[in-house]
């Protein structure tokens, strides 16, 4: 299995269902965090990441519980115009799996746009961390890595740098360097914590649902999409 094609493109799971359209980005509302109750979800909420903002847009939900997804925003003004946090909370979207006898969650945010100057960017951006574990079922799980997101790909380490992982938190930083788009990477200052949502927490309709909508990446001008999909997971 190839993680890079696990983590490709969630619109299968969080994103726009067949019959539901776009509203706009400020008046889409967060999933509550459901209690965990499997030992991958009690896992995943443990692990739950910090997300520090140094520039642009601030993560926001994509998707509510009518499928209606985030119509996101033009890249008109400063990097952080129409986005500086949602009157309804924020998300974060995870899924975990085993990967080469490691267990991997994913953490997913949106941004309704990555722009690092005006008119510069797009509209919409996924940004992801895999924050990497030693097994889920043990006493006392431990973070082995941590490889944010980044625009070639992913940045490693292994282990985490001093300073970046604070108890059992993982702590990430969004931002720009001008003219490059956003990307992430591990930063030893603090941030905020979303309400987390799993894939298998989303109800079999909703998901059905969005399985059979084009895919996010096409509703996407970053051509990111949503980095997290059943499709590839086989492959080598």
């Amino acid at each position: 299995m190839n993680l890079r094609f696990f983590f490709v493109t969630l619109v299968a799971v969080f994103t726009a269902v067949a019959d539901a359209g776009s509203i706009n980005h400020d008046q889409v509302r967060p999933f509550a965090q459901p209690k965990p109750a499997t030992v991958s979800e009690k896992a995943a909420v443990k692990f739950n990441p910090q997300i520090h903002i140094t520039n642009g847009c601030h993560p926001y939900p994509a998707v509510n519980a009518a499928g209606e997804t985030s119509g996101g925003l033009q890249t008109n003004g400063a990097p952080s115009a129409g986005c500086k946090g949602s009157g309804w909370g924020s998300q974060v979207y995870g899924r975990s799996t085993w990967y080469k006898g490691r267990w991997a969650i994913m953490y997913s945010w949106y941004f309704p746009k990555d722009s690092p100057s005006t008119t510069l960017g797009h509209r919409h951006d996924w940004e992801h961390v895999v924050v990497w574990i030693d097994n889920p079922a043990v006493a006392n799980p431990k973070i082995l890595a941590v490889t944010p997101s980044a625009h070639s790909g992913y940045s490693k380490y292994a282990p985490p740098k001093a300073g970046t992982v604070t108890g059992n938190t993982a702590k990430v930083n969004y931002e720009s360097h001008w003219p490059v788009n956003h990307a992430l990477d591990s930063t030893d200052v603090g941030g905020d914590a979303q309400d987390l949502i799993m894939w298998e927490q989303q109800h079999g309709k909703l998901r059905r649902r969005q399985c059979t909508h084009e895919r996010w990446k096409l509703h996407d001008e970053s051509r990111k999409g949503f980095p997290v999909v059943d499709e590839g997971r086989t492959r080598n």
